[in-house]
């Protein structure tokens, strides 16, 4: 717990070091939306405004991003430390060497979020249901970085749950939750407009490589570890 805590404070410290480049994180999303009006997936508005009109749906959401993203995460690194603890450490590695190289792109490539574009009429959800929510939303605004959207992290942490878990439980229905989990986040995160689906992509390929950082030097997979350390 102590290792997860100093991890994700340092993670923290380095993403709100990175400066703040307003100009070019609105650039940035100006291109990405213009990219995905090419590639013909640009409808995260459609999606924000119709699920905004859902107060307990969207209300829902709002709390869904805030916490799940820590919760299940940590919840998870718990569950393999206690009952897998010959799988954790690979999966762990994944999971460090995806959020490291996060960080890269936050420095690399600033990008404001939807909510935060001027004339395309996107709707911060947490700010209009004054829901307690995102840290880059209302009062919390200056204590994080807002314009460090690509990758995602709520989809490269969600999708290592979901795969870890996959890989590793038995039940064919948690299994099933375990896929599903990045899923509902993906929707997630565009319903309440915090992220472009380009974004998610990001977010998938930092985790690749943190599972292919954990296949290098583990020689497997989480799942094809023995469940025990010997």
């Amino acid at each position: 717990m102590l290792l997860i805590a100093v991890s994700y404070w340092t993670y923290s410290l380095v993403r709100n070091a990175v400066p703040e480049q307003r100009a070019a994180a609105l650039r940035n999303a100006d291109w990405i939306w213009r990219a995905e009006h090419t590639l013909h997936i640009a409808v995260e508005n459609s999606v924000n405004h119709a699920v905004n009109s859902v107060t307990w749906l969207v209300v829902g959401m709002n709390y869904y991003y805030a916490t799940l993203h820590f919760v299940l995460t940590i919840g998870v690194l718990v569950w393999l430390y206690r009952w897998h603890p010959g799988r954790y450490s690979a999966a762990r590695l994944a999971l460090f060497a995806t959020t490291a190289v996060a960080l890269l792109g936050y420095y690399l490539f600033p990008l404001a979020p939807p909510r935060l574009m001027s004339g395309e009429h996107f709707i911060d959800t947490v700010v209009v249901h004054h829901t307690w929510g995102s840290m880059a939303s209302g009062n919390l605004a200056d204590m994080s970085n807002q314009y460090a959207a690509m990758p995602s992290m709520h989809i490269g942490w969600s999708t290592w749950c979901g795969v870890v878990v996959a890989m590793v439980a038995r039940p064919v229905w948690a299994k099933v939750l375990g896929l599903l989990y990045p899923v509902a986040t993906l929707m997630v995160i565009v319903a309440t407009a915090n992220h472009f689906w380009l974004d998610a992509v990001g977010g998938l390929l930092c985790l690749s490589f943190g599972f292919a950082a954990s296949f290098v030097w583990f020689g497997a997979t989480p799942g094809r570890l023995a469940r025990h350390v010997a």
